[in-house]
């Protein structure tokens, strides 16, 4: 898979909020499927399962079974690689522009 192909999923399961919801829980901590549900009442389990599966498939989560249960760990990786490619240039440039106005502009007088 290209790596243009591994951001379409990524951009892909960011898109949606419940998405973005669930990676912010996982978080601060690794759930079960069943804890996530639990947090999600207004979901059923299917559709928090089909969301988990579209975050795994993009590669933001890992699951780990133990026993029956289903544990989904957030994997921040495949963020860190979108982040380096689109936001961290872009933020070195307006972070220059900055320092180069404030160079620019005379020294206050007390």
């Amino acid at each position: 898979m290209s790596n243009d192909d591994e951001d379409d999923l990524i951009f892909k399961a960011l898109s949606h909020r419940v998405r973005r919801r669930l990676l912010d829980v996982l978080k601060v901590e690794s759930m079960t499927t069943g804890a996530l549900c639990a947090l999600f009442p207004d979901l059923d389990r299917c559709t928090i399962m089909q969301h988990l599966s579209v975050l795994e498939e993009a590669g933001l989560i890992v699951v780990e079974r133990r026993g029956r249960e289903r544990w989904n760990h957030l994997d921040a990786l495949p963020i860190h690689a979108i982040h380096e490619r689109w936001i961290g240039p872009y933020a070195a440039y307006a972070a220059s522009m900055l320092s180069r106005l404030n160079k620019a502009l005379p020294e206050e007088v007390s």
